[in-house]
């Protein structure tokens, strides 16, 4: 255990000092605890280095609203501990900074598990759409729903105590850094560059998992140049908790396998080429995969405008944080070759030219957009941008003075029809999902 500054990451060290490092990543919501079944069979071959993320199992809660942030501290962390060169498996989110690691820092890392991962996780709306709950409502909703996401039935049923374990694990995050989390995964898509993944790979799911099942898992081993699927039968979205002799065994044998001489030590050797190293896995049961390079896109030239980049690319990926992209999505669906220069016009200058000025945060520009809206009475456009302000971290409580201040301002009847469309809205948005 350590003390630990907002650059850094809680931390804990396992087996033999003079061994490699091998790092264990969490999940959202989870602690370095869900690693323990596995880490007395790692340690007789490995040093093994278990991390909490921020505000989960008692670290401090400095939130890191990226996956890129997340990684930058536990290199960070690492570099003060002299650890150079490592093997890394992770856990869906941790499983996310381990793709980061092999894409950006690929010099780091010796050996990949990815375990209940994904190139993209669902989609960036349902998480932020999680985070408008945990705001309005605590992380209590998202507690007691955790076991059925996390485990299959028949396991949670025989395991009360790991079933409340799981509850509480959650309940004790701490909310802000959970959302921010929920950011993390919301914005991570590495989709197109899977083809730069260059050490091996094992990509490892339960067979049940319907958070990140066995679709997300081919997707990685299709588009990982040197990578291997091994699926978990019985077990579901935390297979190292339900299905722990199995998991264990998977990483032993991969990384025995494909961790070699030139990465022992920490003085940044080359490390071979990935193509003279055949790790044989027994996955069972698995579907050979055939795997090969992912196609480039390439970079979409951007206009230039008076000497400027085009706003544009600024704006259309504000809007989709502020708005969703099931929002964004229909705006330009419905667009024809009437309204197209018109949505193009607003993302460009909407939203990349204003929303995206440094001048004012998003929650103060939710309060002066909430009340301009209520001035002019445009209650459409107030429907939905009260859900951009609880996405922007508004509560239901601070749109509600919000209100309120209009109402001198600008009218009863004006705020008393705004009332009416942001209480709808309110109910639908934190209202948890069953």
């Amino acid at each position: 255990m350590s003390e630990t500054p907002s650059n850094t990451l809680q931390y804990r060290f396992d087996g033999p000092e003079e061994a490699p490092v091998l790092i264990l990543g969490p999940s959202l919501g989870t602690t370095w605890h869900m690693w323990d079944r596995q880490v007395p069979e790692l340690i007789k071959q490995w040093r093994v280095f278990r991390f909490d993320l921020p505000g989960h199992g008692g670290a401090p809660a400095y939130p890191a609203g990226s996956v890129t942030e997340l990684t930058t501290r536990l290199l960070t962390t690492l570099e003060g501990l002299g650890v150079q060169r490592f093997g890394y498996a992770g856990c869906a989110l941790g499983g996310a900074v381990g793709i980061e690691l092999a894409l950006r820092h690929p010099e780091r890392l010796a050996s990949l598990a990815l375990i209940a991962a994904s190139p993209r996780f669902g989609t960036a709306d349902e998480f932020r759409q999680r985070g408008v709950i945990v705001r309005t409502n605590g992380l209590d909703p998202i507690a007691r729903t955790a076991p059925e996401r996390w485990f299959t039935g028949g396991f949670a049923a025989a395991q009360p105590a790991i079933t409340e374990w799981a509850v509480q694990m959650v309940r004790t995050t701490d909310p802000g850094c959970y959302i921010a989390a929920c950011e993390a995964l919301a914005s991570f898509d590495v989709r197109a560059e899977l083809g730069r993944v260059g050490v091996p790979t094992l990509v490892l799911v339960g067979s049940d998992d319907q958070v990140t099942g066995p679709a997300e898992a081919r997707t990685l081993v299709a588009g990982i140049p040197d990578a291997r699927l091994a699926v978990v039968p019985g077990a579901s979205h935390l297979v190292p908790v339900e299905q722990p002799a199995a998991v264990t065994d998977l990483l032993v044998r991969h990384f025995s396998t494909a961790w070699q001489p030139a990465f022992e030590t920490s003085t940044g050797q080359t490390a071979l080429p990935a193509a003279a190293l055949k790790p044989v896995l027994s996955a069972a049961p698995a579907q050979p995969v055939q795997t090969g390079p992912v196609a480039e896109i390439a970079p979409v030239a951007v206009p230039q405008a008076q000497g400027r980049p085009d706003p544009y690319d600024t704006g259309i990926k504000v809007r989709r944080e502020v708005l969703g992209d099931a929002h964004v999505d229909q705006a330009l669906a419905q667009a024809d070759e009437f309204s197209g220069d018109f949505q193009e016009f607003i993302t460009r200058y909407a939203w990349g030219e204003i929303w995206d000025r440094p001048g004012l945060d998003r929650r103060t520009r939710s309060c002066v957009t909430l009340t301009a809206l209520v001035a002019g009475g445009h209650l459409d456009e107030l429907a939905f941008h009260t859900r951009a302000a609880l996405r922007n971290g508004l509560t239901p409580g601070e749109i509600k003075e919000v209100l309120l201040q209009a109402a001198v301002y600008c009218g009863v009847p004006a705020a008393n029809s705004a009332f009416k469309v942001a209480q709808q809205v309110i109910r639908e948005e934190t209202t948890p999902q069953e």
